[in-house]
C-alpha cells in the first residue's frame, strides 16, 4: 500500500487528519484508492472542509465503508437511501429502551451520508441540484424512519390514539422552508410542523390521553431523537417555531384547529412560509387532506396583489434587523441575497397561484422558469436570477461545509476568505468577490423593480380628492381637463367619498384608496369620454371598497386602472359586469391576453386548468369556476370588440365557442355526478354518454351576443330507455332506468348552468323549443323526436330546426340527429302554404314583441329588422331544400344566404342585400348590448338597410314587386 494515491509522504505529513486515517487504514489492511482523480478530490475536500477531515480522522471506519461500497462515485436514490437507513435500524430492539440506540444509529448514518455529500460536492463530482436533493432526501428518510419507530414505541407505552369513530390516528410532519422545497443546504436546521387528522383519545394505555397530548409527546421524542447533541453529534437541528402561535402554541394540532388558525389568526408571512410546505412523513390520504385544507389559505381564488405589499413590508423589517445587527454580508438575508430571489418567485406565486395552479410548486428554480414562460419575468431576469441563485447557494454550501455549521455570513479573515474563494474555483478573494458582487447587484435590481412601491403622479385633478377645492375652482379644473359637465362630476366624486367613509375602511384599504384615486382621475382626464368613464369606474371601485386585494391590484398596477377607464368609458356593460364580478379585474392585467380572445382548443385547456384543482365531489366550486371561465372570456371578447380588434362575425364565433365549451363541461360534470349516484347506462361512458345537447336559435346559428340565453334541447338514445344503469357499489348507488337517468341528467345540467353561485348564473337556459314545449319531457329519445318532427311539428318548429345543431354529447347520436334534421328539412312542401304559415307566424311575433314606437326602431323585431331576415332565410331553406340539399349544411344566416346566392334561388342581388343589412343590423345590436341599452335606435338610423329588407320581404313573402317568387328563372330550381 502506498502512502496515498499519488500524494507521497511529504503531503500527508503536512495533513495530520489524513495521516491519522492512513495509519488506521494500514493497521486495518484497508485498501486506499491509488488513482490521481481520488487524490485530487481528497485534497480539494480536505482543503475546503474541516468537517470532512475530522470525520475521517475521528471515525475512520465511516470513510472506509463509503470507499468499500463505492458510495462516493454516485448518489443513491431516495429509495436506496431509505433502504440503507432501514438496514441500519433493523437491529434495534422493538421497545422504547432502544431510544439511545436509535439516536446513535441515526447520527452515524447521518455522519456517513454527510461525508459522502460533502465529498461529492467539493470534489466537483456532484452539481448543486444533486447536493440539494441529497441533503433533502437524507432529512426526509431520517424523519420518516425515526417517526415510524417512535410511533410504535410510544403506542406500546401510552396506547393507540383513535378518533371518535375508532379510527387510528397518525402524526403528520410538515417540512417547511428549504426542506419542504427539497432545497436543503449543507448544515441547515429543519423547520417542522406536527399535525394529526382528528381529535380523540388513546385506547389500551395505562391512562387515557387526548390525541393532542399523545402526539405532543411523540413530537417531543422525534425532536429529541434528531436534535439532541450526543457523543455522536446530532442528526438535524430542529426548529418548530413556524407552527401556529409559534413557541406559545401546542406542538401538535388537529386539522380542524390548524384550519381555524390559518383562516382567522395567521399572519401574512405565514402564507409566504406555506408556499414551500410539504408533508414529509405520515399516511398519504390524510397528507392530501391536509394539503387541500391549507391551499385556500396560501393561494387565494383571486389575484392577490395585497401579497406583494406584505412581502415588501417583510423585506423592510428583515433589512432593518440586518442593519441593526451589522450583518450586511449575509448572503441569505442581505441585499441581493438568496431571500430576495425567493421573495421574487413567491410574490408571483402568492399573487397568481390561486388562479394558476401550475405556480403552486415549491423549488425556486422551476418557479423562475415558469415565470419566464408566462412572460411575468423577462428571459434576461430569469437567467440572471437563476445564475445568481445557483452561485449563492453553492457559496452557502461551501461556507457551511467547512465545519458543518449553519452560517450565511462571508468570512472576514484572509485565510478563510482564500479558502472559500478557492473552494468556489477562484484563485483569490478579489476575483470571487467581484463575481459575487455582480450577482447580488443584479438580484437587487430585479428585486427593487418587482417590489418598488408604485409612484403616484401629482396630476392637477388630484386636488379633487385630496384637497376638496371650492366649487368654482373644481368646475374650472374639470372644464380645463375636458369634462363637459363639471357639476355632475363633482357630485359623483362626493357620492363616492361618502360611500367610502360609510364603509369604514381598514387602514390598509384606505392607504390603497389614497393612491388609487389620484391615478384614476389622471387616467379619466386622458380618456376619450371622461364624463362617462368616471362614474362608471367609480361604480366598479365602490364594489371593491371592502376588498383590500382588489384595491391593492389597482394600486400596484396603474396599467390595469387605465384599461378599466378606457373600456368602461366605451361600454357601461363592461363596467357593470366588472362591478358585479370584481374577479374580472384580473383579466385586465395582461393586455396581450385581454385583447386576444381564446379559440376552442385554448378555451378547453384553460377550463381544464381552472377545474383541475377542484375535487369531483365539490359541485359548488366547479359551478363557480365555470362561471369565472365564461365571464372572464366574455370580458376578453368585449375588450377586443370595444377596441375594434375583432370584427362582428368573429365576436359571435368567440361567444359561441365559449358557450359550447361551458355547455360541454356542464354535461360532463352532470354525467359524472349522476353516475356516482346511479351508475352508468350500459355500455356508455363520459365520452359516449348516449345523450345529446342541441343548440337552437343564436347558439345553433353561431350568432350569440353578450346577453344571449341558450336555447337547448336534450335527446338520448332510445335503445337505452328501458335499460337499468349498471351499479358497481350497491350500498352507495341506486339503479334507475335509462329514461329516468337521462331526464335527471338534463335536469342536473340545467341546475348546474342556472343555479346562482357567488358569480351568478352560467347562462339562462330556454328549453321550450323541445317537442310539445313546456308540456313535453325535458329529455326525449331521438326516435321520438324524429317521429314528432315528421308527424306533429308545426311549420315554426321546422323553421327552428334550420338553426339547430349538436353542441355537446355523444358523437354517434349527433350523426344520427344530423340525418334526421336533413330528412325533415328536405321534405317537399307546398310553396304557397309554406309562405302563408311563415308570414302569419312572423305577423304574430311582431304584434307581441315589436317595441317600435315613439320615434324608436326595434332592431330585432321591427319591420325590416333582424327577425325578418331570419324568417326569409328559414322560409327559403324549407322551400328549396328538397331539391337543393346543400341548404341543410349550415345553420348560420350568413352562410345560408351565401348558399342561396350560389344556387341562384333568390332574385339577383337579393342575397347580398340581405347579408349586408343583416351584418349592419347585428353590428348595431351588438353595440347597444355593450352600451347596456335595449335594441332600439332612432327610427332615422339604418333606413336604407331596413328598406332593403322590407323590399325583399314584399317580393319573397307577399308576392309583390317586380320579381316575385315563381316569376323568373331564379325560382325554377
Amino acid at each position: 500500500m502506498t502512502d496515498s494515491a499519488g500524494e507521497g509522504p511529504t503531503h500527508h505529513q503536512q495533513d495530520p487528519h489524513w495521516s491519522v486515517w492512513l495509519d488506521w487504514a494500514r493497521a486495518q489492511d484497508v485498501a486506499v484508492p491509488e488513482d490521481a482523480a481520488f487524490a485530487d478530490a481528497r485534497q480539494r475536500v480536505w482543503a475546503a472542509s474541516e468537517f470532512a477531515a475530522l470525520t475521517a480522522a475521528r471515525s475512520p471506519e465511516t470513510l472506509a465503508a463509503l470507499l468499500a461500497d463505492d458510495a462516493l462515485t454516485r448518489a443513491p436514490t431516495a429509495a436506496e437511501l431509505d433502504r440503507l437507513l432501514a438496514d441500519a435500524l433493523a437491529q434495534l430492539a422493538p421497545e422504547r429502551a432502544a431510544e439511545p440506540a436509535l439516536a446513535q444509529a441515526l447520527r452515524r448514518f447521518r455522519r456517513a451520508q454527510m461525508l459522502r455529500i460533502v465529498w461529492r460536492d467539493l470534489a466537483g463530482w456532484a452539481d448543486l441540484d444533486e447536493t440539494l436533493e441529497s441533503l433533502s432526501a437524507l432529512a426526509d428518510t431520517c424523519v420518516q424512519r425515526a417517526l415510524d419507530l417512535l410511533t410504535a414505541w410510544t403506542e406500546a407505552e401510552l396506547g393507540v390514539p383513535r378518533d371518535a369513530a375508532g379510527h387510528r390516528q397518525r402524526l403528520l410532519v410538515l417540512g417547511m422552508g428549504k426542506l419542504g422545497a427539497r432545497e436543503l443546504n449543507m448544515s441547515s436546521d429543519i423547520d417542522l410542523i406536527f399535525a394529526f387528522p382528528h381529535t380523540g383519545s388513546t385506547v389500551g394505555g395505562p391512562r387515557e390521553l387526548t390525541c393532542e397530548q399523545f402526539f405532543t409527546r411523540l413530537g417531543q421524542r422525534l425532536v429529541q431523537a434528531l436534535d439532541q447533541v450526543t457523543a455522536d453529534g446530532f442528526v438535524f437541528r430542529v426548529d418548530t417555531r413556524l407552527r401556529p402561535f409559534g413557541s406559545a402554541g401546542p406542538l401538535a394540532m388537529s386539522f380542524d384547529a390548524m384550519e381555524g388558525y390559518y383562516h382567522s389568526q395567521a399572519r401574512e408571512w405565514e402564507r409566504y412560509a406555506m408556499t414551500k410546505a410539504r408533508v414529509i412523513a405520515g399516511p398519504t390520504g390524510p397528507a392530501a387532506e391536509l394539503a387541500a385544507m391549507l391551499r385556500p389559505f396560501v393561494y387565494r381564488r383571486y389575484l392577490d396583489f395585497g401579497a406583494i405589499e406584505s412581502l415588501r413590508s417583510l423585506k423592510v423589517m428583515i433589512a432593518r434587523e440586518l442593519k441593526r445587527k451589522g450583518m450586511e454580508h449575509n448572503i441569505k438575508l442581505g441585499p441581493g441575497g438568496i431571500r430576495e430571489i425567493e421573495f421574487i418567485g413567491q410574490s408571483f406565486q402568492l399573487i397568481r397561484g390561486g388562479r394558476e395552479p401550475e405556480l403552486r410548486i415549491r423549488p425556486i428554480q422551476p418557479v423562475l422558469r415558469l415565470l419566464g414562460d408566462k412572460g411575468l419575468l423577462s428571459a434576461i431576469d430569469v437567467a440572471a436570477l437563476t445564475s445568481a441563485y445557483r452561485f449563492l447557494r453553492l457559496t452557502e454550501n461551501r461556507l457551511q461545509a467547512w465545519q458543518d455549521r449553519q452560517t450565511h455570513v462571508l468570512p472576514e479573515t484572509p485565510d478563510a476568505r482564500l479558502r472559500l474563494a478557492r473552494s468556489m474555483g477562484f484563485d483569490g478573494w478579489d476575483a470571487f468577490a467581484e463575481v459575487l458582487g455582480a450577482h447580488r447587484a443584479r438580484v437587487q435590481r430585479c428585486f427593487e423593480a418587482v417590489f418598488a412601491a408604485p409612484v403616484g403622479g401629482e396630476h392637477p385633478l388630484t386636488v379633487l380628492w385630496s384637497g376638496r377645492p371650492e366649487p368654482e375652482e373644481a368646475h374650472a379644473l374639470l372644464t380645463a381637463h375636458g369634462f363637459a359637465e363639471p357639476a355632475a362630476t363633482v357630485a359623483v366624486i362626493a357620492r363616492f367619498r361618502d360611500a367610502a367613509e360609510r364603509r369604514g375602511l381598514s387602514t390598509r384599504a384606505a392607504e390603497h384608496l389614497e393612491h388609487v384615486l389620484p391615478a384614476l382621475l389622471a387616467a379619466v382626464a386622458d380618456s376619450d369620454a371622461p364624463d362617462l368613464a368616471l362614474p362608471r369606474v367609480l361604480t366598479v371601485l365602490e364594489s371593491v371598497l371592502g376588498r383590500t386585494a382588489y384595491l391593492a391590484l389597482l394600486s400596484e398596477n396603474p396599467d390595469v386602472l387605465r384599461q378599466l377607464v378606457q373600456l368602461s368609458g366605451k361600454s357601461p356593460w363592461f363596467a357593470q359586469r366588472t362591478a358585479k364580478q370584481p374577479l374580472l379585474l384580473d383579466e385586465l392585467l395582461d393586455p396581450r391576453r385581454l385583447f386576444e380572445p381564446l379559440r376552442r382548443t385554448d378555451l378547453e385547456h384553460e377550463l381544464d386548468v381552472l377545474l383541475g384543482t377542484v375535487g369531483d365531489d365539490d359541485l359548488e366550486q366547479r359551478m363557480e369556476r365555470l362561471r369565472q371561465f365564461v365571464q372572464g372570456n366574455q370580458l376578453r371578447t368585449a375588450a377586443a370588440d370595444i377596441t375594434g380588434v375583432v370584427s362582428l362575425m368573429v365576436v359571435s364565433d368567440y361567444l359561441t365557442e365559449i358557450a359550447e365549451v361551458a355547455t360541454e363541461r356542464s354535461l360532463a360534470i352532470a354525467f359524472c355526478d349522476l353516475t356516482r349516484r346511479h351508475g352508468e347506462p350500459p355500455g356508455r361512458s363520459l365520452t359516449e354518454p348516449g345523450f345529446l345537447v342541441l343548440g337552437y336559435g343564436k347558439l345553433g346559428g353561431i350568432e350569440l351576443g353578450y346577453n344571449s340565453d341558450l336555447d337547448l334541447v336534450f335527446l338520448y338514445d332510445e335503445a337505452l330507455a328501458r335499460e337499468p344503469t349498471a351499479v358497481s357499489e350497491p350500498d352507495g348507488q341506486r339503479s334507475v332506468t335509462g329514461s329516468q337517468f337521462y331526464v335527471r341528467l338534463a335536469q342536473r345540467m340545467i341546475h348546474i348552468m342556472t343555479t346562482p353561485t357567488y358569480s351568478g348564473v352560467l347562462y339562462d337556459i330556454d328549453a321550450r323549443l323541445r317537442p310539445d314545449g313546456d308540456k313535453g319531457m325535458i329529455a326525449r329519445t331521438l326516435a321520438s323526436f324524429a317521429g314528432y318532427q315528421r308527424e306533429e311539428a308545426w311549420t315554426w318548429e321546422h323553421q327552428a330546426l334550420v338553426r339547430a345543431r349538436p353542441v355537446a354529447g355523444d358523437a354517434g347520436l349527433a350523426a344520427r340527429f344530423r340525418a334526421v334534421r336533413d330528412e325533415i328539412l328536405r321534405l317537399p312542401r307546398d310553396p304557397d302554404k309554406l309562405r302563408t304559415e311563415v308570414r302569419d307566424m312572423r305577423a304574430k311575433m311582431r304584434a307581441s314583441l315589436d317595441k317600435t314606437r315613439g320615434g324608436r326602431f326595434d332592431l330585432k323585431q321591427g319591420r325590416g329588422g333582424i327577425a325578418d331576415i331570419e324568417f326569409i332565410v328559414q322560409y327559403s331553406v324549407l322551400r328549396w331544400a328538397a331539391t337543393h340539399p346543400d341548404l341543410t349544411t349550415w345553420t348560420d344566416n350568413v352562410r345560408l344566404l351565401e348558399t342561396l346566392d350560389r344556387l341562384a334561388l333568390l332574385p339577383g342581388g337579393t342575397a347580398q342585400d340581405l347579408t349586408d343589412a343583416y351584418k349592419a343590423l347585428r353590428f348595431a345590436y351588438h353595440r347597444h348590448a355593450l352600451q347596456d341599452s335595449p335594441g332600439l335606435v332612432p327610427d332615422t338610423e339604418l333606413a336604407a338597410e331596413r328598406e332593403a329588407v322590407a323590399g325583399c320581404w314584399r317580393q319573397l313573402m307577399e308576392g309583390r314587386g317586380p320579381k316575385a317568387e315563381g316569376e323568373g328563372p331564379a325560382a325554377e330550381g
